[in-house]
């Protein structure tokens, strides 16, 4: 409802028609957004357009924070990496794609360990609100090492016709 600032109606319709996120909005084709019972065509220009408008601007403000904390331009290049990532990096000091790349899976993540008292005791990861798996994090990571030029990107395994041939008729 605020970001779109429609009613409750407007938002009921949406949400009960599949659009759980403004990017839902923002990114379906304009006639999916139309074929909403009760929106033409007009409508659906102005939803979207104000989906856009909205994403727009907070991209705008998570990119004037990331640059307020420090957190550099090229981490943003980093595969994976989008502007409220790199907001919750530079707001526990991983700064430059080498701070990245220095970090663990468990920085990003979390993770568990024993207090003094026996107790299982959780500690949170820079990203912990992202919904990250560990892979997830893990591959961050290992982008972030071959943009640093720690390590070389792995080259993906060439196939070849015999193998697809092979694959095709085992399925």
């Amino acid at each position: 409802m605020d970001s779109l600032d429609v009613d409750e109606t407007v938002a009921q319709l949406l949400a009960s028609e599949g659009f759980a996120s403004i990017e839902d909005v923002a990114f379906v084709p304009l006639d999916e957004l139309a074929a909403v019972e009760g929106f033409d065509e007009e409508t659906a220009q102005e939803l979207q357009t104000r989906a856009l408008e909205f994403i727009e601007a907070k991209n705008k403000e998570m990119d004037d924070k990331r640059k307020a904390l420090g957190v550099e331009d090229d981490v943003l290049d980093v595969p994976g990496v989008t502007a409220a990532i790199a907001v919750a990096l530079g707001e526990n000091e991983v700064k430059s794609v080498e701070d990245l790349a220095g970090c663990a899976t468990d920085d990003l993540v979390g993770y568990y360990e024993t207090s003094k008292e026996k107790e299982r005791v959780r500690v949170p990861g820079f990203l912990e609100g992202f919904n990250l798996t560990a892979e997830d994090a893990n591959a961050i990571i290992m982008k972030a090492r071959v943009k640093a030029g720690w390590v070389e990107e792995e080259p993906e395994p060439e196939v070849t016709e015999e193998e697809v041939s092979e694959e095709a008729e085992e399925a």
